[in-house]
């Protein structure tokens, strides 16, 4: 089992590490897959050099070939990181982030969501949290992301006023990121519907900092956001908004949004962004129709006529696309987690040869599992984290979720 010194330095080492990589660093993600958060600090920042064996672990994470214009993959990815080193403080981020009544979780954390293992090595390496946020993150089967143009018309403005708050009165959590036009309207109309208690009301996934409210035209309402419901991002504090933050925002909104509706975007908009990484992650993706005439309807057209979305006018026809909930599903806690939920391949096949009851060997593991040491050690470390393996006297056994 991790131990709570373990577990707070695996915290630590994520915290860094957000600051230290861009949102989607594939190489960085896949150092840390390979490695864990402690060792791919301890690699990314130059305190420990890479082993010849690493650069080949990282292809076959990316599912790349390796040429010899890609070998200097890793050097380069360290070149660019270099750079921010001396300015990491994780300490500093943490206590800031604390004494905004915040937190920061990281994987394996009880109210870690489930559903960001869909984004497999996309998956963030932590999340800063501001808000009500002791009962959790809601599930994604409960949450219904609304997006669309900042430069939203009067007509986008009414229909996502009314879809939020009818899925706010029917029980599920608007999610949005918390931007002008339609994300304000969706955020504020969740509010505005939402109960006396109800938890929470609405969910904003930022691209920067939670020091900072952005835009600063919208600090009022996610000031009560914060205080009604929550703010997620996986940048640490002090970290401004760019383009290339908000495109991968996106998906963060796509993975914990069981279903998306587009309520008014451009021919170009980021929230077809979002919609095409919700239908790449399998989730239902709607769209409002609206005048052939206006240019902010020509994204949400162009989806229904590609198939890629679901015609949907009312809040009743958004539920119906994210599914029915039971009567108590708003006050259920997420399901627990089986054992084999969210493992890769050869994660499985190390998990099914850990012995029970008495520990066993690294190489004993690579002969029953038929994978390579470096893959056991890599793999043992991704199911200490989860809580599927510890160590002790006799060497690695499993051990059981909860």
């Amino acid at each position: 089992m991790m131990t709570t010194t373990t577990r707070a330095a695996d915290r630590r080492a994520r915290a860094a590490l957000s600051r230290l990589m861009e949102p989607s660093d594939w190489v960085g993600l896949a150092l840390v897959a390979a490695v864990g958060a402690l060792d791919g600090l301890r690699i990314a920042t130059g305190e420990v050099k890479p082993g010849p064996e690493l650069q080949g672990e990282l292809y076959r994470l990316l599912n790349r070939e390796q040429s010899r214009s890609q070998q200097g993959m890793l050097s380069e990815a360290l070149q660019r990181w270099q750079p921010r080193v001396k300015d990491l403080d994780p300490d500093r981020d943490l206590a800031t982030i604390e004494r905004l009544g915040g937190n920061v979780l990281v994987p394996g954390d009880e109210s870690w969501p489930l559903a960001l293992a869909d984004l497999e090595l996309a998956e963030p390496l932590c999340l800063w949290i501001r808000g009500q946020y002791s009962g959790g993150i809601p599930p994604a089967e409960r949450t219904v992301a609304l997006v669309g143009s900042r430069d939203s018309t009067n007509y986008g403005n009414s229909a996502t006023g009314d879809l939020a708050a009818g899925l706010t009165q029917k029980g599920y959590c608007v999610a949005s990121g918390g931007a002008y036009g339609i994300d304000a309207q969706a955020h504020r109309s969740a509010l505005a519907a939402a109960e006396p208690g109800q938890w929470p009301a609405t969910v904003a996934i930022m691209a920067c900092g939670l020091d900072r409210y952005y835009p600063a035209g919208n600090e009022e309402l996610l000031r009560t956001v914060a205080s009604r419901g929550l703010l997620l991002s996986e940048l640490p504090p002090g970290a401004a908004p760019t383009r290339w933050r908000f495109l991968q925002r996106n998906r963060l909104i796509a993975a914990l949004a069981g279903t998306t509706v587009v309520v008014e975007a451009r021919w170009r908009s980021g929230a077809l962004n979002t919609a095409h990484h919700a239908a790449g992650l399998g989730r239902p993706v709607g769209a409002v129709p609206g005048s052939i005439y206006s240019a902010n309807s020509a994204g949400t057209h162009r989806l229904l006529r590609d198939g890629s979305a679901v015609c949907v006018t009312d809040a009743a026809e958004a539920a119906e696309l994210a599914g029915p909930l039971d009567a108590g599903a708003a006050a259920e806690q997420q399901a627990p987690l089986s054992d084999h939920d969210g493992l890769s391949v050869e994660d499985l096949l190390l998990l099914d040869a850990l012995p029970v009851r008495r520990g066993t060997t690294v190489e004993k593991l690579s002969a029953v599992a038929g994978l390579p040491l470096r893959a056991v050690l890599a793999g043992l470390g991704r199911l200490e984290i989860m809580s599927l393996a510890q160590q002790d006297s006799s060497g690695w056994r499993r051990q059981r979720r909860g």
